[in-house]
Formats: C-alpha cells, sequence, structure tokens
C-alpha cells in the first residue's frame, strides 16, 4: 500500500485562505473573530491569513460593528469590485460578454446576432465580441470564463464537439488566453447555468439541478456543493438522448434526440408548419399567453416530453431542487406545470413529495455562471455551504496519490480531498 502524501504547508496555507475568503464572502461583513469561530481556524491564523487578502485587495476593513461589552469589532468585507470577472455566453442566438463584479452584477455588456454563424466565422466572432468588451474595462480583471454550447473539457477548455457550431476539439480556453493574455476558463452552457444558480440564486444548498431549454437541451449538476460534470465532462447532456427512434432527424443525425421534441427550435418549427409561415419566438409566447390551440398545444406537448425525460433524472439522484432555464421558460407557469406534474407521474411518488420545480429568475444566467466559474478556479472559493467546510493542518492531513495522481485535478480539488480526510483546526 502506498504511504499517504501530507499536506504542504503552501497548501495548508491556501486552503485556509480560501475558507476564509468564502466565510468572508458569504457573510457580507463579519469580525474576525468571527471568521475564527464559523471557520476553526485560530484567531491568529484569521490574522495572518487577511493581512494577506488585505494586502491583495480582496478584503478591506469597514468600520467597526456592535459591541457585546468589550471594545467593538473591526469588520470585514469583500468588495464588489475587488476583482472584476468577464463573463461570456457564447448562446444559439445571440453572443453575449459581460464584465461582471464578485456580487453578480452586470457591469458592462456587449451583444452580437450569432444564430447563422459557424466554424471560424462563429470563433472570430467571439473573439472580436471579448475584444469590444475589454476596450471598457477599468480595474483588475480575475480573467475570462465562457459558457459554451456542447460537450466541453473544463480542464483544458477544449470543445469536444458543438453541434451547431460544428466545433470539433476546438482549443477555445487557449485560443482566447494566447489572444488576451489572461486566464481563461470554458464550461458547458447548461453547467454554468446550474452554476450561476448555485452561487448567485437563492439560498445556497447541497444539491440542485438546473435545466437550460432553448434551442439546445442541457443540465447542470450541482451534487454536495459542486459542479458535477462526470467522468468525461458530459453529465447533464440530456438534450441528445433518443426518446422516439422514429422521430424526427436531430441536428447530431440521429432521429428522435430530446432536442427535437422539447427545445424552442422544436416549439419554433412545429408552431411554423401549424400557421404555415416562420414564427418567432416572441410571436409564439404572445400565441400561447392568448390561449391560441395550436400554440398551446405545442408548447405544453414540449413540456409533457421534458418532464418525462426528469422523471428519470429524479428517479437517479432525488435532487429535491430543479430550476428551469433557457428561452422556453418565457412561455411560464403552464409550461412548467406540464413539466412538472409529468415528471411526478412518471417517478416513484416517493421521491416526487418533496421535488419542486421552479422557474429560474435570473437574466443571462450562463454569462453570471461562468463569471463564477473564475470565482471557483482563480480565487479557489469553493462557495459550499458554510458547515460543510473545515480548516486543515499539513501534520494531520493527507490524500491518496491517485487523487494527485488525476490528471483531472487542481490544487483545489487536492485540498478538499485532504480536508475530507481528517484536516483539523491549525
Amino acid at each position: 500500500m502506498e504511504r499517504p502524501i501530507k499536506a504542504t504547508l503552501r497548501e495548508t496555507r491556501e486552503h485556509n485562505e480560501r475558507l476564509v475568503l468564502a466565510t468572508i464572502y458569504d457573510a457580507g461583513r463579519i469580525s474576525r473573530a468571527d471568521v475564527a469561530r464559523r471557520t476553526g481556524l485560530t484567531r491568529t491564523t484569521v490574522s495572518d491569513v487577511m493581512d494577506g487578502l488585505i494586502g491583495d485587495g480582496l478584503c478591506r476593513e469597514v468600520g467597526r460593528g456592535p459591541s457585546t461589552g468589550g471594545k467593538a469589532p473591526i469588520l470585514l468585507e469583500v468588495p464588489e469590485e475587488a476583482r472584476l470577472l468577464v463573463g461570456v455566453d457564447l448562446g444559439d442566438r445571440v453572443f453575449t460578454a459581460a464584465t461582471v463584479n464578485l456580487r453578480g452584477e452586470i457591469i458592462d455588456r456587449v451583444d452580437v446576432p450569432s444564430e447563422d454563424a459557424d466554424g471560424d466565422e462563429a470563433l472570430n466572432l467571439a473573439l472580436d465580441l471579448i475584444a469590444r468588451l475589454l476596450e471598457n474595462v477599468t480595474g483588475p480583471i480575475l480573467g475570462i470564463g465562457i459558457g459554451a454550447p456542447g460537450l466541453v473539457d473544463r480542464g483544458d477548455g477544449v470543445v469536444i464537439q458543438a453541434v451547431k457550431r460544428d466545433w470539433r476539439h476546438l482549443p477555445l480556453g487557449a485560443l482566447v488566453s494566447e489572444r488576451f493574455g489572461l486566464p481563461v476558463h470554458v464550461a458547458n452552457d447548461a453547467q454554468a447555468a446550474g452554476l450561476a444558480e448555485h452561487v448567485f440564486g437563492a439560498a445556497r444548498g447541497l444539491n440542485l439541478v438546473t435545466v437550460k431549454v432553448g434551442q439546445g437541451i442541457g443540465a447542470g449538476l450541482v451534487l454536495n456543493g459542486e459542479l458535477f460534470e462526470g467522468d468525461g465532462f458530459g453529465a447533464g447532456e440530456i438534450g441528445h438522448t433518443v426518446v422516439d427512434p422514429d422521430g424526427e432527424v436531430c441536428r447530431c443525425g440521429r432521429r428522435g434526440c430530446l432536442e427535437t421534441v422539447a427545445s424552442a427550435r422544436a416549439v419554433l418549427t412545429r408552431l411554423s408548419a401549424a400557421c404555415g409561415r416562420t414564427v418567432s419566438l416572441d410571436e409564439a409566447v404572445s400565441l400561447f399567453r392568448i390561449g391560441d390551440e395550436a400554440a398551446r398545444r405545442i408548447v405544453i406537448d414540449a413540456g409533457i416530453n421534458l418532464g418525462a425525460a426528469l422523471a428519470g433524472m429524479v428517479g437517479m439522484l432525488h435532487v429535491r431542487r430543479i430550476v428551469l432555464a433557457g428561452t422556453m421558460v418565457a412561455f411560464g407557469d403552464a409550461w412548467l406545470d406540464a413539466v412538472a406534474s409529468t415528471a411526478n407521474q412518471r417517478a416513484l411518488p416517493a421521491l416526487t413529495q418533496d421535488t419542486t420545480y421552479e422557474i429560474g429568475r435570473m437574466d443571462d444566467v450562463v454569462v453570471l455562471g461562468a463569471s463564477a466559474l473564475l470565482m471557483t478556479r482563480e480565487l479557489g472559493m469553493s462557495l459550499r455551504p458554510l458547515q460543510s467546510t473545515r480548516p486543515l493542518r499539513s501534520s494531520d492531513a493527507a490524500v491518496d496519490e491517485a487523487t494527485i495522481a488525476s490528471p483531472s485535478a487542481t490544487g483545489s480539488d487536492l485540498i478538499e480531498v485532504v480536508a475530507e480526510k481528517g484536516g483539523v483546526a491549525g
């Protein structure tokens, strides 16, 4: 049996810095003593870490809090614009790039139509878009996060396959980083949407499924407080699962994928055929809301088909909170009810009774998810529920060599494993 490898002092310090930073970020304003209590770190360790964070501009002192009898404590916070995040959404109809602060607030944005672009044209469109945004950025940029369609290797930023854009094994991360000289992280757009809901959405829980339903369909899975990508980065790629072997030909070349019966593209194709003319998404929503018979039948059928697919996900994962995002949410509660009721009818009742379905209330969810990706990768902020984090002491922590040897393991991954294997206050 191989001997376990102990965490180094550098790894210990990095872990504690990330733990302290995330604690202050979540608290809003907090004293050093409260940081120590919440993290389990000693006050000396917290003060030492704080000196470094303040020196880097990631934290600042913001006056004194209420006194409990002694000297009023000095409060700390993470400034919203301590670092600026560049989030990019390579969407089906529009490419969007935005400057975002650490609280998920968009400061500036640029949009360009993208519906007909593919191959090198789409790549150059994205590069030019980012260049236009960066011309007006003033402040320290943490990096560029990109939500891209298709199957994405987040480890090296390669788009393995994006059917609509005709991208295969495109080293998108490396190309963008070389052009702009900044750290770049790329994720599947649905996975980015899931990360946005987890980091910037409602009260942060351990588990969440975000299903993005637009021209394509994909799911972002947050399990145990972490974005789950699967062994080959394709977790949640449900849009190209065949649900009707005799159905319509999909963009991927097969027949009857979920995308052909439940996506916005499928709805618009069928409604246009029913109307005898091209129908836009805005018109489809208007027809649906006024009770047009064809529009309601087609949209509700799409919701039923999606719900049938999600029933399997409920049975597989039993995640209680499912958020729907993307252009199809414009059809509102009637569409959502069709999704939820079908999923509940087709999954085990014992699992569905505590499962909730909701429409995401967040605009620019992929842009914000790409920005959140930067926070987790560049700042090392796991942003888990606070009770799931704990400090690390190098003399007590050990990690399996298999974890270190993994080509996809990062420093933050290693530290999380170390902490779970016995980290204690230091």
